[in-house]
């Protein structure tokens, strides 16, 4: 399903929105939802609570945008929030835990996202408070993009939870693409956002609409948010236009997420033999895979990959990332495996 001739493997964010989301767009009834008075956005955000099991949601334009609300609230200025060292909210959302939020990062190492329970309540502040930034939150990242989309257990999920308890601590999920872990699982979504107060995820990554993103939580919580996002520039007018997509988004591009896991692992069978490569079959669980180069940088890997119309994504000078979605079918599949081979040959 190549787009202008090319099979594109650099994010499920270039995916296109479908032609049942661009007949929803059109025919989508809107108003102000600033005012209030938008009926689809508000159908968006009550679809999508229920879907996660939160009391309510809010629809804000970004992914960056929705986990920078959850710190603004959910830690605050001069506290502190434990995430995974490797995590998107700490590496690629332009510093905004700090830089907006104004929360300070205790970043931690990890094996493919979940940090020790040990050492997370290691570095929760109970004594020389004076002296040391107060922990307020815990934020976890599932799928973890890093970890080319490693899954967070359950019973993982259910510690942490419990540390979070018993210090009491705001738990907020990056989940920009939980129900690509949910659909990996074989569980309802809520079987892992139950262990969270607040979450984020994305309706324009693997879910295909072309723009926004969710937070949810209680609705206390989503009250805040929508005083947040307006001070962040987040409050958008006839933005039913978007959130009819997303409705679709969630109504109907879940379940296909189980496509998107099967040929990422399809593509790493297909050249698993290429000894110039090395990555772990074991850990493509979800819908990327991530290859390490042993004679090559990626910047000319990826030049040369281009001349073969396939393109992916440079993670550093040795690592390349190509993730899989709606838009890639079997033959970007088999394109991709010979251009890789060719490459490398």
């Amino acid at each position: 399903m190549s787009y202008k001739g090319f099979s594109d493997f650099r994010s499920d964010t270039v995916t296109r929105p479908t032609g049942e989301m661009r007949r929803a767009m059109f025919e989508a009834e809107v108003g102000d939802d600033v005012l209030g008075d938008d009926f689809t956005v508000q159908r968006l955000e009550e679809l999508a609570a229920e879907k996660v099991g939160k009391e309510a949601a809010l629809f804000v334009p970004s992914g960056t945008m929705g986990n920078t609300i959850a710190m603004i609230i959910g830690a605050g200025e001069g506290k502190e929030v434990i995430m995974e060292e490797k995590c998107h909210i700490l590496n690629f959302e332009a510093g905004n835990i700090s830089r907006i939020a104004r929360a300070v990062p205790r970043s931690l190492p990890s094996h493919r996202g979940q940090i020790p329970i040990e050492v997370i309540e290691a570095n929760i502040h109970t004594s020389l408070r004076e002296h040391m930034t107060s922990t307020r939150a815990i934020t976890l990242e599932n799928t973890h993009n890093t970890w080319g989309g490693a899954i967070l257990s359950l019973d993982y999920l259910k510690q942490v939870s419990a540390i979070a308890k018993k210090y009491e601590l705001h738990m907020h999920l990056d989940g920009a693409r939980v129900f690509n872990a949910s659909v990996a699982l074989k569980i309802d979504v809520r079987e892992i956002t139950q262990y969270f107060d607040s979450l984020m995820f994305c309706l324009s990554k693997g879910l295909c609409a072309p723009v926004g993103s969710i937070i949810a939580g209680s609705k206390e919580f989503i009250d805040e948010a929508h005083r947040v996002r307006k001070y962040l520039g987040g409050g958008m007018r006839q933005v039913g236009i978007l959130a009819a997509a997303g409705i679709v988004a969630i109504d109907k591009m879940i379940d296909r997420l189980e496509e998107d896991h099967r040929r990422a692992k399809h593509l790493a069978e297909k050249i698993a033999d290429i000894k110039e490569i090395e990555f772990n079959p074991n850990e493509i669980v979800t819908n990327f895979l991530m290859i390490a180069l042993k004679t090559m940088d990626s910047d000319t890997f990826l030049k040369k990959l281009e001349e073969y119309k396939v393109l992916a994504l440079p993670f550093n000078s040795k690592l390349v990332r190509l993730v899989t979605h709606k838009d890639i079918d079997d033959a970007d599949i088999d394109r991709a495996a010979a251009a890789i081979r060719a490459v490398m040959k």
